[in-house]
């Protein structure tokens, strides 16, 4: 973490501008000494090394410094976009997990027939398809000539719902930009668990199984299920942090009020405690999402947690 961080503020002081200047431009202009003064106040103008320090010290200290652009500390700015994007992501990620496991399972259920074609014809779309633009189709088919869902926002503006009526508001509000962020991570999904199927049936112990009698479900669910996702766990880990870099355009695509529109607001605006401030979270979470994975192998694999 300490890396990524001290990279991208070394990186970063490369960009053209700074906060200062995108505050200013927000204002309507300003004089040259009001300028120099808001740098001065906001420590822009010390060089690049005495500001790492500064920085680094503070974050060893959980102070994520102040946002300059929205006038708070970071972590407020964070906390109050934060849900959106765990929403978001987990939702996005149970559904592609979810259809991707079921989808490999029927593919390799039936490999080389037409229910394998065709879930791996639709699987290579969707990988090969832009997200963004997957986002704008359903805006249009479902929002705009249906009109089932809503094209954009985290919930109604003004509706002031509570209780299980917000739950079903936020629900619909998330329909759209759940099926865009998890259409091509479930196209992965579903090449990894037909492939890892594909392989455990062939092992000796699912010929066993058979030999003893047991049908094809009891098979499949009891004894190849379990194996195959182990490389299915794996990805999870892998695929977390983008997962988080392909939230930026849903989220911007869709409007949401999440991490990946606020790191692509922070960038334009030359942000930069709170463009640090969301790479920390997200490798906070990234890293959380790896442990838990770790933890899961142990649970699907007991030869990991053997003495031997």
């Amino acid at each position: 973490m300490l890396i990524v961080l001290v990279g991208l503020f070394v990186l970063l002081q490369f960009a053209p501008g700074d906060a200062v200047d995108a505050l200013v431009a927000q204002m309507g202009g300003g004089d040259a000494t009001m300028i120099d003064d808001l740098r001065r106040h906001y420590g822009l103008d010390l060089p690049i090394a005495v500001r790492l320090a500064s920085y680094v010290w503070h974050l060893v200290r959980l102070d994520l410094g102040f946002s300059v652009i929205y006038g708070k500390p970071v972590a407020e700015v964070i906390l109050e976009r934060l849900p959106v994007t765990l929403l978001l992501m987990t939702s996005a990620l149970s559904l592609a997990f979810g259809a991707g496991m079921v989808l490999g399972i029927l593919a390799a259920r039936w490999v080389n027939r037409w229910p394998d074609t065709l879930i791996s014809t639709l699987g290579l779309v969707f990988y090969a398809t832009p997200s963004f633009w997957f986002g704008l189709m359903g805006i249009v088919v479902f929002a705009v000539k249906l009109a089932w869902l809503p094209p954009g926002g985290y919930e109604e503006i003004g509706a002031e719902y509570t209780g299980i009526w917000r739950v079903l508001d936020i629900t619909r509000h998330l329909m759209l930009p759940t099926a865009t962020l998890s259409l091509i991570f479930l196209a992965i999904y579903f090449r990894i668990m037909r492939a890892s199927m594909l392989e455990v049936l062939t092992l000796d112990f699912v010929r066993s199984a058979r030999a003893k009698g047991l049908n094809q479900f009891a098979v499949v669910t009891r004894h190849v299920l379990r194996n195959a996702l182990l490389p299915m766990v794996t990805l999870i880990g892998l695929q977390a942090g983008t997962m988080l870099g392909g939230s930026v355009v849903v989220e911007s695509v869709f409007a949401l009020p999440g991490l990946g529109r606020l790191a692509y607001e922070a960038v334009v605006q030359r942000d930069l405690n709170t463009l640090l401030g969301i790479t920390f979270v997200s490798a906070l979470l990234v890293i959380t999402v790896n442990l838990v994975v770790d933890l899961l192998y142990v649970q699907l694999d007991p030869r990991i947690g053997s003495s031997s």
